[in-house]
């Protein structure tokens, strides 16, 4: 049996010692029949304090997913939409959305869910509507003209001309659905920011009861989805921890006191092949599901970034390698150049990519900048601009975030060995975000393009236009970048049919040569979607050579993203 390292095991021992706070009984008088419970961590950071599961990213773990249903469910491994609180749906015409409620689901208080309920849940989200709730999904209406109800389980969506189809099956997986007897009720600060204690909702787990460090549902017996799946998830109870730290989540896995860990945990080649009874989604490197594209941010409006040349440059001098094997020693996988996610491999253009791509080479990086008037004029080792102004940048991350600190010093070495004085710079999480956000930064990492339905929130996030007018709204092109083909090829895949993949790829095939002549942004590496099981209690996890293939995640918008799939398919140890 292969040993944990000994400064992981050090660690695991003085974790023993003081985690008697971190048991797993929750509240503090309370325990759980361990086989009966599936505990969970790596998603809330702060003590549970909000069930609204409009509150962006501030909502309980499982709020969505658990509780709050959508109407379709988004496996992004199969690429597959399956209707969950719709029961089927269809496009009558090119603007006309019908979609027939589920019969038989109840919400939790024993009202049945409606076509109202539907209606109104995006009616809130009508910026020129009653209530102007400005939601996660209110830009649908960017392409609605109104909704109908056709019969009390039909709701029809009208849609303006060419409207955005791929936007558009993103917000209705996306949007979960709310009991208009209880929110209609409330207030509009309360709709937005209320705590809404108590959620009521139609999904398959109900609040059971939150603490400081913990957030405990219990299964709802009366489930719609008994009837239709024929069962209901294996685990009574499911208590998501509040992350202490990544060490304490690996000292609860170790003792068996934590099923499934979301964290980034330390020495995971160790865990997996050490004898641990620890499991991952592939048995080898990465061992992870790659979960978002972690690129360079560049900063278009500031010199010399504004020099396609200089940004190429950088594209060349990153050891991306040494990221991957060093920093993070293999659990992530180096980008593809088009920065495109592995599960949108079928429209990466792979000859363009070996026309345009680049990998690690510092002599080129230093050619292309010599070529374009990069040097060295005052003899201190670092280049000056073709103006000669000096070059004095800084790349960010936040404190404490340690692998990507480590990113960062690695990108500059690289940039000192080719002769740019490009800085590492760990400033506390608020001024970071704030500097994306008004566009203050030099470079700086982002890992915002995540795992969606539709490769066309990739390049939304890279080319948004137009640029906010508010600096707090602004959500991508941080660096500014301004290029009219490429927003106009974002609005032309936007407006593309699902399951069109040959248009799809005809468009990203055009937005790939942007993306790797112009860098806008530099594709790094793939975050992974951490997740390791502990199989003591519970078995039939996800992995990629079995059968159950959903996404080992309860993080914020993954549950609805097939991993209510991945409690469906658990099943107890003591059965085998």
């Amino acid at each position: 049996m292969q040993k944990l390292p000994k400064t992981l095991i050090f660690i695991v021992v003085a974790l023993s010692m003081v985690l008697t706070a971190f048991l797993p009984a929750a509240p503090a008088a309370v325990e759980y029949p361990r086989n009966e419970t599936l505990y969970t961590s790596g998603t809330q950071w702060g003590a549970p304090s909000s069930w609204n599961p409009l509150n962006g990213g501030g909502y309980a773990t499982g709020t969505i997913g658990l509780v709050y249903e959508t109407l379709f469910i988004y496996d992004p491994l199969a690429d597959k939409f399956t209707p969950y609180l719709a029961e089927s749906a269809n496009w009558t015409d090119a603007t006309t959305y019908e979609v027939k409620i589920r019969q038989g689901v109840k919400w939790t208080n024993g009202q049945p869910l409606t076509a109202d309920d539907v209606k109104f849940t995006f009616d809130i989200a009508n910026p020129n509507g009653d209530t102007k709730a400005g939601l996660g999904y209110s830009a649908l209406w960017k392409f609605l003209d109104n909704i109908e109800i056709k019969d009390a389980n039909t709701v029809v969506f009208k849609f303006k001309e060419n409207p955005a189809y791929q936007e558009i099956g993103f917000y209705f997986y996306f949007a979960p659905i709310l009991n208009k007897a209880i929110w209609s009720k409330m207030k509009l600060e309360d709709i937005t920011g209320g705590a809404n204690k108590n959620p009521v909702g139609t999904g398959p787990y109900k609040f059971q009861a939150a603490d400081q460090d913990r957030m405990v549902w219990v299964r709802n017996d009366a489930w719609w989805g008994k009837d239709v799946f024929g069962k209901l998830p294996a685990p009574k109870y499911i208590v998501d921890i509040v992350n202490g730290s990544n060490n304490v989540a690996l000292g609860k896995m170790l003792q068996g006191g934590l099923d499934l860990s979301n964290n980034f945990l330390p020495g995971v080649a160790s865990l997996v092949n050490g004898g641990y009874g620890i499991k991952t989604y592939y048995k080898e490197a990465p061992y992870m599901l790659s979960a978002n594209v972690a690129s360079l941010l560049i900063n278009e409006q500031k010199k010399p970034m504004d020099d396609v040349k200089f940004r190429t440059a950088l594209a060349w001098m990153i050891n991306i390698n040494d990221i991957v094997e060093k920093d993070y020693t293999g659990i992530v996988k180096a980008a593809d150049p088009t920065g495109l996610l592995p599960i949108w491999d079928k429209y990466i253009d792979k000859d363009q990519v070996k026309e345009l791509g680049w990998s690690y080479d510092p002599e080129k990086a230093k050619k292309i900048l010599a070529d374009a008037g990069y040097k060295d004029v005052d003899g201190d080792k670092f280049l000056e601009a073709p103006d000669g102004s000096k070059i004095a940048l800084k790349v960010t991350c936040p404190s404490g975030w340690t692998d990507w600190m480590a990113a960062i010093q690695i990108i500059s070495r690289d940039a000192k060995a080719i002769g740019l004085n490009i800085e590492p710079d760990y400033p506390d999480y608020g001024p970071w975000r704030d500097a994306q956000l008004k566009g203050t930064f030099d470079l700086t990492l982002q890992n915002e393009a995540q795992m969606s339905s539709t490769v066309w929130s990739y390049y939304s996030w890279i080319f948004q236009n137009p640029l906010d007018k508010i600096a707090t709204a602004q959500y991508g092109n941080y660096g500014r970048y301004d290029n009219k083909e490429a927003f106009a090829l974002v609005d032309q895949l936007d407006k593309v049919k699902l399951g069109d993949d040959a248009a799809i790829k005809e468009i990203t095939t055009k937005l790939q040569k942007i993306t790797m002549t112009e860098m806008p942004t530099i594709p790094l590496w793939y975050n992974g979607l951490w997740a390791q099981y502990n199989e003591s209690v519970w078995t039939n996890w996800p992995s990629a050579d079995g059968e159950n293939h959903a996404l080992p995640a309860m993080w914020r918008g993954y549950v609805n993203m097939s991993g209510i799939q991945m409690l469906l398919n658990l099943e107890p140890a003591a059965k085998k």
